[in-house]
């Protein structure tokens, strides 16, 4: 990665996307991220980070945040909306980023997706999901348009999420039965590891805490080196 391109991150405000937008500029990197309303740009630009006014779900607006004066390396996106936002980012929203990704050259592009969507359908409950169903099906939407797109991809599938410190133990697999809870800063460093592994390419991967599985004890964890 040279010094000079910049990580494009959608979803910063809030959840995975601030613990990502934390744990890059720990690391130096150059973030560049799209914000939907100017309610945090400012606390982002003070910790380093280059914020762009935009709409995941305008076209125009995603392609003039991505295909900017700076060079973009990698794009995360950690996007989704709340069903009460009316129009759901988690597919229309994704498929905007992925599109101008193309069109810029992006290297690698992460998607934050779910457990519960595609193939680990089956590691949920039925009960979860029937309630997250309508969200779970724009999200393997979402999951199968990167894959298409012919761009080099890591899909992240978290299981549930807890807004708490890191607790280091965040593990990944390929394993779609797995199942467990997981701290959102943990979900960020996987996330951020997953960047600079040749390993994570083109990979869907599970992610949960080691010590928060639900009941499957047995799996194989997947090694980014």
């Amino acid at each position: 990665m040279t010094s000079e391109s910049y990580i494009f991150l959608a979803g910063a405000s809030r959840g995975v996307g601030r613990e990502i937008a934390n744990y890059l500029t720990k690391q130096n990197q150059k973030v560049k991220a799209l914000l939907r309303s100017p309610e945090s740009s400012a606390e982002l630009e003070e910790m380093g980070i280059k914020a762009v006014m935009g709409d995941a779900l305008n076209v125009a607006e995603v392609e003039q945040a991505i295909l900017g004066d700076e060079p973009i390396h990698a794009v995360i996106s950690t996007i989704g909306g709340l069903p009460k936002d009316g129009e759901r980012a988690d597919y229309l929203g994704n498929k905007n980023l992925i599109d101008a990704a193309v069109k810029a050259g992006v290297k690698k592009f992460i998607l934050i997706s779910s457990i519960g969507s595609g193939d680990s359908v089956g590691a949920i409950p039925p009960q979860a999901l029937e309630t997250l169903k309508s969200v779970l099906i724009e999200k393997e939407k979402a999951e199968k348009y990167l894959i298409d797109s012919g761009l080099t991809y890591t899909i992240i599938r978290p299981g549930g999420l807890k807004s708490e410190p890191a607790t280091g133990n965040g593990v990944l697999t390929e394993d779609p039965r797995v199942a467990g809870t997981i701290h959102r800063a943990d979900v960020a460093q996987l996330a951020c590891q997953c960047l600079n592994s040749d390993a994570a390419n083109n990979r869907i991967l599970s992610a949960v805490d080691r010590n928060m599985m639900y009941g499957q004890p047995e799996f194989a964890e997947f090694s980014l080196t």
